[in-house]
This record gives structure tokens, sequence and C-alpha cells, in this order.
């Protein structure tokens, strides 16, 4: 009898055990999951505030890249005008061997305005807009060529696919910031630029043959993290790579965009 007791005792005792311990774990799990859907919620909340500051960030880029552009056009471009218009007037007041240095002035100033009402058309997010992404990158590849920066070959492969106006902007942009690097920096002798328009995604290529960079030198630079933070508002995939002495080259995924 004592040991049929005994035998109920151990039994009792072991479940009061495994009760504690289904009880455990159904605790544990239930903290494990709350503690995860508090950090994903935590990640969400700051995923959305990054995002509302790199949009915020992009608004006043394109205010500010707006209201140079008005500066340019109507500003500089106006006082160049007065500056051909005054030269005209004191042209055929000058000793003839003179003139020809107005004439070559004048062509300069004439030159001048026109690089100056092309460069504020890109700075204009309005003009981009209305031009569109493909435009507005063969307008800025044309400067290139006019000012003999470097050749520029450019190539569209696909079907070309109407792409969301905003999501336009911010791929000139990126490109744009590119762009002026290549110009400043690469002492580049060719360019080369190609869009493939595929079945579910844009890609984009830039390539020179510049002088090259150490990626560590640049990661962390404005225009580099603002070419970044661009592609993350899209959804795009971005790489940037360069190679001292080889060039330096930018390969551009953006997913397009279904309306479902």
């Amino acid at each position: 009898m004592l040991e049929k007791e005994q035998v109920l005792l151990i039994f009792y005792f072991i479940s009061i055990l495994l009760l504690f311990l289904v009880f455990g774990l159904v605790f544990l799990s239930a903290f494990i999951k709350r503690k995860n859907k508090l950090l994903l919620e935590k990640f969400e909340i700051n995923k959305r505030f990054e995002m509302e500051l790199s949009n915020a960030q992009i608004e006043i880029q394109e205010q500010t890249l707006k209201n140079i552009s008005w500066e340019l056009h109507d500003n500089v471009g106006q006082l160049l005008s007065v500056i051909n218009m005054q030269l005209n007037l004191i042209e055929n007041k000058i000793p003839p061997e003179l003139q020809t240095q107005i004439r070559e002035t004048k062509e300069l100033v004439t030159t001048t305005v026109k690089e100056v009402r092309s460069i504020s058309k890109t700075l204009n997010s309005d003009m981009v807009l209305k031009n569109g992404l493909l435009k507005s990158l063969e307008l800025e590849l044309d400067r290139f060529k006019r000012l003999n920066f470097l050749k520029v070959f450019c190539t569209i492969e696909g079907e070309v696919v109407d792409i969301k106006a905003s999501d336009e902007i911010i791929i000139f942009r990126i490109l744009q910031e590119f762009l002026s690097n290549v110009i400043r920096h690469a002492k580049a002798e060719n360019l080369y630029v190609h869009l493939n328009f595929k079945k579910e995604s844009l890609e984009i290529e830039i390539i020179d043959d510049g002088v090259g960079f150490e990626m560590d030198h640049v990661e962390k630079s404005n225009g580099m993290t603002t070419m970044k933070n661009r592609s993350e508002l899209l959804n795009a995939n971005l790489i940037i790579s360069s190679i001292v002495g080889s060039g330096t080259s930018l390969f551009l995924i953006y997913p397009y965009k279904h309306e479902w």
C-alpha cells in the first residue's frame, strides 16, 4: 500500500513538473513572440521615420534645385544677355583690330547663355517631369558632348516602359549626381551609358574610363549617401564600384511599380 502511494506521489510530482514545464514553454514562447513583435514594430517605425526623413530631404533638395534653376534662368541668363547687348553697342565703336576679339567674346557669351539655360532645365524638377527620364538624360549627355568634356555613347535596349513620374525624377537625380562626379573628378575620355528595359525592371549601367578612386574614401561622402538614399526610396538596387586607374561604374536596378 505504501509503495502504491509512493508511486502515485511520484506520478503527481512528475505531472506537476511537466505542467510547470509546459506552462514555462508557453510563457517563454509568448514572451519571445511579443518581443519579436515589438522589435518588428520598432524596426518598421524607424524605417518609416527614415523614409519620411529622406523624403523631406529630397523635397528640400528639389526645391533648392528649382530655386537655383530660376536664378540661373532669370537672373544669370538675363545678365549675360545684357552683357551681349552691351558688346553689340560697343562693337562698331572700337578699332577694327579689336572687333574680332569682341565677336569672339559675344559668341562665348551666347554659348554661355545657352548652357546656363540648359543647366537650369535639368535642375528644375518641373522640366524633368515634362521631358521624362529619357529626354532629360539625353539633354544632360548632349550638354557634355557640346562642351567636349568627353565622348558619350548611349544605347537603349528593350521596349520602353512608362515609369511613375516621381520615380523618374529620383532616377534622373541619381544619374545626374553620378555624371556630375564623372565630369568633376574622373578625367575620363569616354562615357558609356546603357539602359535596358526588361520585363520586370529597368537596368541602367554607366561606365567611365577615368582615373577611378578608392571606394573607402568616398562611401560616406554626401554625394554617395544621397544616391544611396534616393535608390532606397525606389526599392532599387544601386551598385557603384571603382578601381584606381580603371574607371568607375554605376549599376542601378529599378523594379517597376505595378498597379494591381
